[in-house]
């Protein structure tokens, strides 16, 4: 009975979390397996407050065992996690990221790595040729530093850790490498903070999987009505506290999160990007 009870608990926590962060409610099967890893999932939170509270360096390596146990393209193993812990060096990143000040404060920095020059390497000590120096060897090291990213998520939710993804360390790649000593064809895939959560956060709304779910072939139907429906619902859940480039763009009298991202990019962003992979020996054809 006490497990029929912890089941449906948990069940009607992940459809209050998906209905949040979706506006539709599914039914979740309260005899379903795995159901405390699945209200991890639904109800993710991204944190930027922490506890002043060191995390374990035993612990930390667990985590990161634990994300590289994470599937690998081909059992290719292109990706790495480095470990900032000195203080100087964290200093240096963070300051390349200044409109994160938060980032002082949190206990552990990572950064999660694409590593497409041990491949090359392998085929250098085995004699072997090596005609697969295009755009897919730079594609399949940066999916297996995602994947090993989004399992260091996972590893440390179970833990009681939380966790923010810093893809703005890719703003200053070059700066970033040479900060890490990265040697060629390893690139910064995204950073990565991590601490023991000061508070529970909050569940972002998504776009309704009327628009992101498709089946057997890709559906783009009504797209406008349906982001419409999305900027309302958001609004009314966690509406903007500041609307960006009001110097450019103005004050709009309804902000939502189309008005955002609309504005984020339109001005140029990572220009250089594709220059600086090229300069780290990635060809990109």
């Amino acid at each position: 009975m006490m497990q029929d009870h912890a089941g449906s608990k948990l069940a009607a926590g992940i459809e209050d979390s998906l209905a949040e962060r979706f506006g539709e409610r599914l039914q979740v099967d309260p005899a379903l397996a795995g159901l405390d890893e699945l209200a991890r999932i639904a109800g993710h939170r991204v944190h930027r407050d922490f506890l002043d509270r060191l995390v374990d360096p035993a612990l930390l390596r667990l985590l990161c065992a634990c994300a590289l146990s994470a599937p690998s393209k081909s059992d290719l193993q292109q990706a790495d996690i480095l470990v900032v812990e000195d203080a100087h060096l964290r200093r240096e990143i963070i300051a390349l990221m200044p409109d994160m000040p938060w980032l002082e404060h949190a206990p552990v920095l990572l950064v999660f790595l694409a590593n497409g020059a041990r491949t090359p390497q392998l085929a250098r000590q085995r004699g072997k040729p090596f005609p697969n120096n295009h755009f897919d060897l730079l594609f399949n090291a940066t999916v297996d530093g995602t994947i090993a990213l989004t399992t260091f998520m996972r590893a440390a939710a179970a833990v009681g850790l939380g966790c923010c993804p810093l893809s703005a360390i890719r703003d200053q790649a070059d700066r970033v490498s040479a900060l890490l000593g990265l040697p060629e064809r390893v690139i910064p895939v995204a950073g990565l903070a991590a601490g023991w959560p000061a508070k529970a956060g909050h569940i972002t709304p998504r776009l309704g999987l009327e628009t992101t779910l498709h089946q057997d072939c890709y559906r783009q139907r009504d797209l406008d009505q349906q982001i419409d429906a999305y900027d309302r619902r958001r609004a009314a859940q966690q509406p903007y506290r500041r609307q960006r480039a009001v110097e450019r763009w103005g004050q709009a009298e309804f902000y939502g999160w189309s008005e955002d991202k609309a504005r984020q990019y339109a001005q140029p962003l990572r220009e250089d990007f594709g220059a600086f992979l090229r300069a780290k020996g990635f060809c990109l054809d």
